[in-house]
């Protein structure tokens, strides 16, 4: 309940429209009730003295009052709407906001089939509690109290009955809601089973595709929407037992009434409209008894979303900056003093283990070694995607921990093996680096990186529309997109890590000439070729988490047995 309560928080400039609603609620209510006891009076004094006149204008006050409860139900559904979307918006944008707040240690916390969920499903569940549970929240109270004050003072003896109903009705929910309560959350969790599986699939499809995976794939969706049908229908044969309990107990009161009050009509102690009238009230009491069950249900569930949301908003970001953090980067100096790192406390071993390393503005670095060595890791220090678990590394003389996290990711540009462009053209691809950037500053970027010769080809040139995350565009020329946007911020360090995989051995080293005569920029080169570093100013060989080696390629050569059997593998097999 917490959860909800702070939820609740979110409505912000909402809570006008909820109070609005709710007071059209209460109104719509009123007229309602007011009803029955105008169907009495009809009954017993215009039906019984056979006065037309009485009943036309008891009728028209009726209709009257209908239309009133007609016109106050519409507008309350506006204003209930606006209230739930404007709500549900809120909280969305609080979710995904704090989402970019998380650094990648806080994100693999959570698989992305569930931030999605929680950002979509959870929230539409929240808005449906609003906008299916609000109404009767507010109306079965009404209902509820005013009808059992208008059975009373019709006829106290007969209202005693709802006194023994209501108990029963009171136990019989709290039964279901205790039952369906913990269904409601593995019901959640199935559907995060769902979309990842629908992620994965839709992500991959090109090798499920090469790999002729459809059917095995079709199975596996399978299974899991099978679970995800078993949870929902296992939730909803539990809840909807509410209905059948409900309807029984409202018979039941009814036979009760009618027996009752039937023998008094004929005792002559309770006059035939009186009962009608009472009837209507019995049905209205106990239909707002049924909703509000219903809206303990939706409660239920909200509950187990609003859990759900709250656990990404509660998640406080593993880098946290300091009160007054540098913002101005002197140069492109890289010192690594003493780092160990692993990426979780559980893990069985150190990542990274006693790296020392320092590395001038302006130098050219080449960082070489097996697969799982730690490169990638290493250089992820540098901008702070994930903090040192012991030791520090510096930027510019600074401890990264020191900087704004923006000024410092500025002053870094990283370009991964597996890079991402965005939906849209490539000028506002490319702008990621630079939203100012000139077209002519553009294409300067694009020709050091090797990507001007086949934009020139393309009949809209910049304009060129890239497709969803880059697919009208090879892979190498993807590559070489990613190396312009990184250029165009202007990095103080600029970190290629294998970058260039995906590209031929000449393009490579035009890119990499051009690269050299960029003064002043730090350039740090991790790489699986030796083609690809043994031009740096050092070659650092990492093996198993540690610096086995340092120096320059002829050095290596002589002194590095690492290094000369890279070497010499990768020239028997005609890489370099």
């Amino acid at each position: 309940m917490d959860d909800l309560k702070r939820l609740l928080s979110y409505l912000g400039p909402y809570r006008k429209d909820l109070a609005i609603a709710w007071l059209l609620v209460f109104i719509e209510t009123s007229f309602e009730l007011i009803i029955p006891s105008m169907m009495a009076d009809l009954i017993d004094e215009g039906v019984a003295a056979g006065d037309a006149g009485f009943m036309v204008a008891k009728g028209a006050q009726m209709a009257f009052c209908a239309l009133l409860a007609l016109a106050t139900g519409l507008a309350y559904a506006r204003f209930a709407a606006r209230a739930a979307y404007g709500w549900g918006a809120r909280i969305r944008q609080a979710e995904y906001s704090r989402i970019q707040e998380y650094a990648f240690p806080n994100i693999d916390k959570f698989e992305t089939s569930s931030i999605v969920t929680r950002l979509t499903g959870d929230i539409t569940v929240m808005q449906n509690a609003i906008n299916n549970g609000f109404r009767p929240l507010v109306r079965s109270p009404i209902m509820l109290l005013l009808g059992i004050f208008f059975s009373f003072s019709m006829n106290a003896e007969l209202a005693i009955i709802f006194v023994i109903i209501t108990p029963l009705l009171g136990i019989g929910l709290f039964a279901i809601v205790r039952r369906v309560a913990p269904m409601y959350k593995v019901l959640q969790k199935t559907v995060d089973g769902l979309n990842g599986v629908v992620e994965e699939d839709l992500r991959a499809i090109r090798t499920v595709k090469a790999f002729v995976r459809e059917g095995y794939e079709e199975r596996r969706f399978g299974e899991v929407n099978a679970r995800l049908r078993k949870a929902g229908s296992d939730t909803n044969s539990a809840a909807v037992i509410n209905l059948p309990f409900f309807q029984a107990s409202m018979y039941l009161c009814i036979l009760l009434l009618m027996y009752f009050g039937g023998s008094m009509v004929i005792e002559g102690t309770l006059q035939f409209g009186e009962l009608t009238g009472f009837l209507t009230y019995v049905m209205q009491v106990l239909n707002s008894m049924m909703m509000l069950s219903n809206v303990f249900l939706l409660l239920t569930r909200s509950l187990a979303s609003a859990h759900r949301i709250c656990e990404i908003l509660d998640e406080v970001p593993v880098l946290q900056e300091k009160d007054d953090p540098v913002r101005t980067i002197a140069d492109g100096s890289v010192e690594f003093r003493l780092v160990t790192f692993r990426y979780s406390q559980e893990a069985e071993a150190d990542t990274l283990e006693d790296i020392t390393l320092s590395i001038r503005a302006g130098e050219t670095i080449g960082i070489i070694g097996g697969t799982g060595s730690g490169k990638s890791t290493m250089v992820q220090l540098i901008d702070r995607l994930y903090d040192v678990s012991d030791g520090a590394v510096l930027v510019g003389g600074v401890d990264v921990r020191d900087y704004s996290l923006h000024s410092l990711r500025d002053a870094v540009a990283m370009i991964l093996q597996k890079n991402l462009l965005f939906s849209g053209t490539v000028r506002d691809n490319l702008r990621w680096g630079d939203a100012d950037a000139s077209d002519e500053e553009i294409w300067q970027a694009c020709r050091i990186a090797g990507a001007e010769e086949f934009l020139r080809r393309f009949p809209a040139g910049l304009d060129t529309d890239l497709g969803q995350g880059g697919v009208n565009v090879s892979g190498g020329q993807k590559q070489r997109l990613c190396i312009a946007r990184a250029l165009l911020k202007k990095p103080k360090v600029l970190i290629l890590d294998d970058s260039a995989s995906a590209v031929d051995t000449a393009t490579e080293l035009c890119i990499r000439r051009e690269l050299q005569r960029l003064e002043g920029m730090t350039k740090i080169y991790i790489a699986q070729r030796i083609s690809t570093v043994m031009h740096a100013d050092r070659i650092v060989i990492l093996d198993g988490g540690r610096i086995a080696d340092i120096g320059t390629h002829s050095q290596l050569l002589e002194s590095s047995p690492i290094y000369r059997e890279i070497y010499e593998s990768q020239m028997k097999g005609g890489m370099l």
